[in-house]
């Protein structure tokens, strides 16, 4: 059982993907991470012995600080932030209890660039729809919470990624785009190694909804229906990305958690 200052797996494994998810601190050493470059889903990797320098960072949020099997790194960097009047907690048994219990990790290789603030940066074509929805929501919640979004003319989206440093995603000819009839946001779940029951249902309602193949879901039609209405509700990609946000989360704590549940009416229908 986790002390009052820990969290066990199975409880952070419950928050991860979700918008009460704390903020993940990684002060694994430099040799334990060579030994398993993976990391927990949205985790920052920090120095464990420079935390008074970035502590204030996570001022207001949430933390929680995990080392290789959570000894004195964590704890001390937790305590550390806990001292600054931060809500810290560690992960019992750190990394190591974390890829035992099978709970989903991140491939860190397959990042694209940060930025001067540790951000990654992404740039695609405005008046997004479906997959230009899903894969921001997917990077904000499994990747990197504070990933850029650039919503410009498809004409320019090349040479805005070359200027700005930008990683482009759904359009023709980049990394991050659809492969054969798979869409962008199954070519980012393949990339970072996202591998879960939820994820693999959730993708196959976007590629439904994206490629007009509502035959694979029956939940594709309501997807592409709400999407649109929301395209329409907001001039403003980044607004239209905000509000999207609920959309996306209340669809993966579905595809997690409720796909057997059923609703009627009457209510005692089937009861009878």
């Amino acid at each position: 059982m986790p002390s009052n200052t820990e969290i066990s797996v199975s409880q952070l494994v419950r928050l991860i993907g979700t918008p009460a998810a704390p903020a993940i601190v990684d002060v694994r050493s430099d040799d334990d991470v060579a030994a398993d470059p993976r990391s927990l889903p949205a985790a920052d990797h920090r120095d464990a012995r420079a935390v008074a320098a970035w502590g204030t960072l996570y001022a207001d949020r949430q933390v929680v600080v995990i080392c290789r099997n959570g000894g004195t790194s964590a704890q001390g960097t937790a305590a550390r932030l806990r001292a600054e009047g931060i809500h810290a907690e560690t992960l019992e048994g750190g990394f190591e209890a974390w890829r035992e219990a099978g709970a989903l990790l991140l491939d860190r290789s397959a990042l694209p660039p940060r930025d001067g603030e540790g951000r990654t940066t992404w740039v695609t074509r405005a008046r997004p729809k479906i997959d230009r929805i899903a894969c921001p929501w997917l990077i904000r919640r499994f990747v990197d919470p504070r990933a850029v979004f650039l919503y410009v003319d498809a004409a320019k989206v090349p040479a805005v990624a070359e200027a700005f440093g930008a990683a482009p995603f759904d359009i023709d000819g980049a990394r991050w785009s659809h492969r054969g009839e798979r869409c962008t946001f199954d070519t980012m779940l393949d990339a970072f190694g996202l591998a879960s029951d939820a994820l693999a249902r959730l993708a196959t309602i976007v590629r439904a909804a994206d490629t007009d193949r509502h035959d694979l879901a029956s939940q594709a039609a309501g997807l592409l229906a709400v999407s649109l209405g929301l395209s329409r509700m907001h001039r403003d990609d980044l607004q239209q990305l905000d509000a999207s946000m609920a959309l996306y989360d209340a669809l993966y704590r579905w595809c997690r958690d409720a796909v057997d549940e059923t609703h009627d009416w009457p209510p005692d229908r089937r009861r009878k």
